[in-house]
């Protein structure tokens, strides 16, 4: 029950506060602005000019994510062959002297 109150208490005081807020807006005129002198960057802000810079920084972003990407995948080819090249079990094991098994080979005969 005391939650409820104070529920109501709450209620009550937002919308005194909201009564007031209304009741003070029409003294502000609609047709009365201000001339403001605006600052160089809020003349920037509102101009086109950061929807371009914006638009070519993406094209730059795409362009060097594209070319990053073909790097990654030229070097993940190159790894691979290097690693099939050194793989026991490839049949091209002219890179490492056939490996760990063809020295051993070598001790016993």
């Amino acid at each position: 029950m005391i939650q409820f109150i104070l529920n109501l208490i709450l209620m009550l005081s937002l919308g005194t506060i909201f009564f007031m807020l209304v009741r003070s807006l029409p003294r502000i005129k609609e047709g009365e602005e201000k001339k403001e002198k605006k600052s160089l960057f809020e003349k920037w802000l509102v101009s086109e000019l950061p929807e371009k810079a914006d638009l070519y920084m993406s094209n730059l972003l795409v362009k060097w994510v594209r070319r990053i990407r073909i790097f990654i995948l030229r070097m993940d080819n190159i790894l691979g062959n290097h690693l099939n090249k050194i793989n026991p079990h490839s049949g091209k094991n002219r890179t490492n002297g056939g490996g760990f098994a063809d020295i051993v080979e070598e001790r016993e005969g």
